[in-house]
């Protein structure tokens, strides 16, 4: 008989590639963490994982029995949401993740709604950067995570959770106000290529959204200055430092006295239909994600009703 909590194991061990770092995630002790993969392997009969300089890799075996671990572990979660709603499901603690602006523009209002329409749940929220949030709720520790889109994000095809679109939002260009294409009306991305240019870090999923932007505009920004915190951004832009892409509603807020704030690539007439697919219009898309199979939770799916009504305001 295959112990549920060692499948657990299992995919933290696949998500993290090492035994220290699924460990860590998981609360446990390196030493732990190897005797259930070692149990699971005498309880399966097969070799599950390899062991190599830079960390573990499954087998065959291995992966084959992470693809049922995904199925089993998300009809784990539809039972735990049944039982749930069998006891009414009415009151409990609901934790969520998100980045800062998701806070301000969607989990506040959410918060708000639920306060009135449910209020026995109690949302426990975590300011979280945007490709930290989906790694925590694989973990197991949070509910609800409040992701942007980045170039390795699990896809909406992935097995282990289910998304929710909320909005998507475009990125405007942040100028000195002194910049030569200060009092342009919009402006094309192409031709800030030999620009010094200020953004987030690798990492930050905002950081892929300007790089492949740029790349579809035929160039790679030359960062000079890099901040995680767009006030920073800003400030630095202003201060003639260089040029941002910046995510409209990450503004608010914000000192603009000595920067210009533009749209990018789409003149007005043809705005809707850029926001709408144009490769060269930068936007920050943004989603809710749960475990597969807990959105029927009675806990949690209020939280997504309330967060895809917040977004639709």
């Amino acid at each position: 008989m295959i112990e549920a909590r060692r499948l657990h194991i299992l995919r933290a061990v696949a998500d993290h590639g090492t035994v220290t770092a699924a460990a860590a995630a998981l609360y446990l002790t390196p030493s732990a963490v190897s005797q259930q993969l070692a149990a699971l392997e005498q309880e399966t009969g097969h070799k599950l994982v390899e062991r190599g300089a830079r960390g573990v890799r499954l087998t065959a075996a291995g992966e084959i029995l992470l693809t049922h671990t995904n199925a089993v572990l998300a009809q784990l979660e539809r039972a735990e949401a049944e039982l749930a709603a069998y006891s009414t499901g009415e009151a409990g603690t609901v934790t969520l993740a998100s980045f800062a602006t998701g806070i301000g523009l969607v989990v506040g209002p959410a918060l708000g709604h639920l306060a009135v329409t449910s209020p026995g749940i109690r949302v426990r929220v975590q300011d979280t950067e945007g490709d930290a949030s989906l790694a925590m709720l694989l973990d197991r520790r949070i509910d609800v995570a409040v992701a942007v889109e980045y170039r390795g994000a699990p896809g909406a095809d992935d097995d282990r959770i289910t998304r929710v679109p909320l909005y998507a939002e475009p990125f405007d260009a942040v100028l000195p106000v002194g910049h030569r294409l200060a009092g342009a009306e919009w402006i094309r991305l192409g031709d800030l290529a030999q620009d010094t240019w200020i953004g987030p870090y690798p990492g930050n999923p905002c950081h892929d959204v300007v790089v492949l932007a740029c790349e579809h505009a035929g160039f790679s920004p030359q960062f000079e200055h890099s901040s995680d915190d767009f006030r920073a951004v800003v400030a630095l832009a202003s201060a003639g430092a260089g040029v941002a892409l910046v995510p409209r509603s990450a503004l608010r807020g914000a000192d603009l006295a000595d920067a210009a704030v533009r749209p990018v690539d789409a003149p007005p007439s043809s705005r809707l239909r850029s926001s709408r697919g144009d490769p060269h219009s930068p936007e920050r898309k943004v989603f809710a994600a749960v475990r597969h199979g807990a959105e029927a939770h009675p806990l949690i799916k209020p939280v997504l009703d309330a967060l895809r009504k917040a977004a639709a305001g």
